[in-house]
């Protein structure tokens, strides 16, 4: 990504048909369906593969923690999902047969989960940003936390500064309107930018009005953006 290209934005763990609708009016870039059964926002209790399959969106996203293969490609199947985000502790064997039986249209998103700026987290980090750059698309940076899944908590963003990621990448855990100015301080920008729980009334159920404004804000920050290097 360009570093003065404003991140594309991700809204995760959608349950309500009319505000799915809604953020794909407002242009979202990527829609998130998760589909673990011990998170809040599990989908298939609100919605049914059909109906999911039946939503058009080209970032049409499911979310996994620790789920078997063939369970994957069905759903993947079924629901037309366009990316898989891999939430768990997936080995890299588990990536290449997965890669091999997804459609070859279906991208792959691997978590990693990052909890306190210490060496056994640079470690961790470093690792699997050499082992995994090669099996999937894209990195997804998370707060680590005691069950899988969002935590709606912010890890320390500058830890990222230490390593040169090698793909495109999603920033999420905690990101508000509070807090994504400091975007700012990392090298390397993200790719999109994750938003769940600091955007809802509760689990499942969005503020669209705030996503509204906050979709917006960002748009505004990147005309600023194109208009400065258009005059420098």
């Amino acid at each position: 990504m360009n570093r003065n290209q404003q991140p594309k934005i991700k809204v995760c763990g959608l349950t309500k048909p009319d505000q799915i609708q809604e953020l794909i009016s407002m242009e979202t870039d990527f829609l998130g369906f998760i589909f673990y059964e011990k998170s809040p926002r599990y989908v298939l209790d609100r919605l049914s593969l059909e109906e999911i399959s039946k939503i058009s969106h080209p970032g049409k996203t499911g979310v996994f923690v620790n789920e078997g293969i063939e369970k994957i490609t069905a759903i993947a199947e079924k629901a037309g999902l366009k990316f898989i985000q891999l939430h768990g502790d997936e080995s890299e064997d588990f990536m290449i047969e997965l890669k091999q039986k997804l459609q070859p249209d279906v991208t792959i998103i691997k978590v990693i989960r990052i909890g306190n700026n210490d060496n056994e987290t640079r470690e961790k980090l470093k690792y699997t940003l050499s082992s995994y750059r090669s099996l999937v698309n894209y990195f997804l940076f998370d707060t680590d936390g005691r069950a899988f899944g969002g935590t709606g908590k912010q890890f320390d963003w500058t830890l990222l500064n230490e390593f040169e990621i090698p793909l495109p990448y999603f920033l999420s855990g905690g990101i508000s309107e509070e807090n994504i100015d400091n975007i700012s301080l990392l090298n390397q920008k993200p790719f999109a930018i994750d938003i769940n729980s600091k955007f809802e009334l509760e689990p499942g159920d969005k503020d669209l009005e705030k996503i509204k404004k906050f979709i917006s804000k960002e748009s505004q920050r990147d005309d600023l953006t194109k208009n400065w290097m258009q005059s420098n």
